[in-house]
């Protein structure tokens, strides 16, 4: 199976960069082929220009700016995300990403304003973040990241697919052990998938 792995992440020693480099090794272990799509490292630009913004909804001009990342996209029967989470939301470059790439035609088609899925190759999803708050934090502030995984982007990739959302919250006050326990779990899900 061929899975996009979308990465988000500027530093290189993180933990993130860990989870990134344990999820990219479980997958090719399990036999996928994987597309890493580090969006630091390959100097993805996140900001919707004006002129993108413009000719939004002109399908297929609107992919002309990203259309090798919209190419990726379309070749992919699997998605997994690994980013940390940054007040309560993607940071600008993953959030840019989905700006710029999820367009009309790519991840949606509008129809006399009928919005219909694309993205119905898109076999199974999985997301890995990491939250400095709480779980209980997260909860409160009605935890967007979790719910644009288990909500909008489910409702975007085939009917019934498994999505399967991991979380290591409060990293700021983890240990050694709850690191290594989190990676552990991302290894063993990731050569399952």
């Amino acid at each position: 199976m061929r899975v996009l792995v979308l990465y988000s992440h500027p530093v290189e020693t993180s933990y993130g960069a860990a989870l990134h480099a344990q999820v990219v090794e479980s997958l090719k272990k399990a036999g996928h082929d994987v597309d890493d799509c580090d969006l630091y490292a390959e100097n993805f630009q996140p900001v919707l220009t004006r002129q993108e913004r413009i000719g939004y909804h002109d399908y297929p001009e609107n992919t002309a700016p990203v259309a090798d990342y919209v190419e990726r996209l379309r070749k992919a029967e699997a998605l997994v995300i690994v980013s940390p989470v940054w007040n309560f939301g993607f940071p600008a470059m993953l959030k840019g990403y989905f700006d710029r790439v999820w367009l009309p035609g790519v991840s949606f088609a509008l129809e006399d304003g009928k919005l219909s899925p694309t993205l119905r190759h898109i076999t199974k999803l999985a997301a890995v973040f990491t939250y400095g708050a709480t779980p209980m934090r997260a909860f409160l502030a009605g935890n967007p990241p979790k719910k644009i995984v288990k909500r909008v982007l489910r409702a975007q990739i085939k009917l019934g697919a498994p999505v399967s959302f991991m979380a290591h919250y409060d990293m700021n006050n983890c240990t050694d052990r709850t690191r290594a326990d989190f990676l552990a779990k991302v290894k063993a899900e990731m050569e399952a998938f």
